[in-house]
């Protein structure tokens, strides 16, 4: 976790009901939502429309959180799955969706260095993990996924990007106040920002789309849980201590700040021929 993750609370963090305390998309978790992507399920599926998982994919999923994405990915019965992820939270819910499925696997490793093999991978997908990190982790990701990609495979992504035209000053603000919310460094970059950094590591960006940050707001949440999920959700807020107050503090953060930024999905290529194996 970086130094702003851990400071993000400010003084006082330590104390008070866990809900306070919890970085935003863990408390989110905690309470029963599936869809933690900022775009949500909607901008997901159209990533994954583009991407087009199919049977003769071998596939790598960097952060599968708790597996939605996963379910998805495995409906394409692709060659193999590989979901890796360093972190404890999600990772019960993760495995319970992979038992049921024999070239299914779960790698406990960072996405900077996952220690798979080079060239392993016809699609690499990664959401919600690029923004939360600095410039160097950003890099360090990217690197990896294009490592692990074979010619012709494919990069998806579902993170934050700035609208246009803000100044440098207002960015700096809204990403400062974000972060405080979240209680996570929040850094997220231009499209033309994500597309350099892709290119810087061999990959070109071929398809893009946007989505308002309204992950939130209850027509969303609805949308993304379904009917009884979003009630189940909201239960779980009332019940656990400091929740509902977290959360009206979080959805006021997202409307604020989403005047200046959003949820993007980018589908990128590595060159050369695909089928290489």
């Amino acid at each position: 976790m970086s130094t702003e993750s851990k400071q993000a609370g400010g003084k006082g963090e330590r104390s008070g009901p866990e809900a306070g305390r919890m970085q935003g998309h863990w408390l989110l978790a905690k309470l029963g939502k599936r869809i933690l992507r900022p775009g949500g399920r909607a901008l997901t599926a159209k990533l994954l429309e583009q991407a087009k998982p199919a049977g003769d994919d071998d596939i790598v999923e960097l952060g599968p959180g708790v597996g939605a994405t996963a379910e998805v990915l495995l409906r394409a019965n692709p060659r193999s799955y590989r979901g890796v992820d360093p972190n404890p939270e999600g990772r019960d819910a993760v495995k319970n969706i992979l038992k049921k499925h024999p070239r299914a696997d779960y790698v406990v490793a960072d996405a900077r260095e996952t220690g798979l093999e080079d060239a392993c991978a016809d699609l690499v997908v990664g959401e919600a993990m690029l923004t939360i990190q600095d410039d160097a982790g950003k890099s360090a990701i990217v690197a990896e996924a294009a490592r692990l990609l074979r010619p012709g495979g494919r990069y998806a992504i579902h993170e934050m990007a700035w609208l246009p035209d803000h100044t440098d000053e207002e960015r700096e603000t809204a990403r400062r106040e974000l972060s405080r919310v979240i209680k996570v460094g929040a850094r997220p970059l231009t499209l033309e920002g994500w597309k350099e950094l892709l290119a810087t590591h061999g990959l070109e960006a071929e398809w893009h789309d946007r989505a308002p940050l309204h992950l939130l707001e209850p027509r969303r949440i609805v949308s993304d849980e379904g009917l009884w999920g979003a009630l189940r959700f909201w239960n779980n807020a009332r019940r656990l201590p400091g929740a509902s107050d977290r959360l009206k503090a979080m959805r006021q953060g997202f409307q604020l700040q989403g005047k200046l930024m959003g949820g993007i999905v980018i589908l990128a290529r590595k060159p050369g021929a695909a089928g290489t194996r």
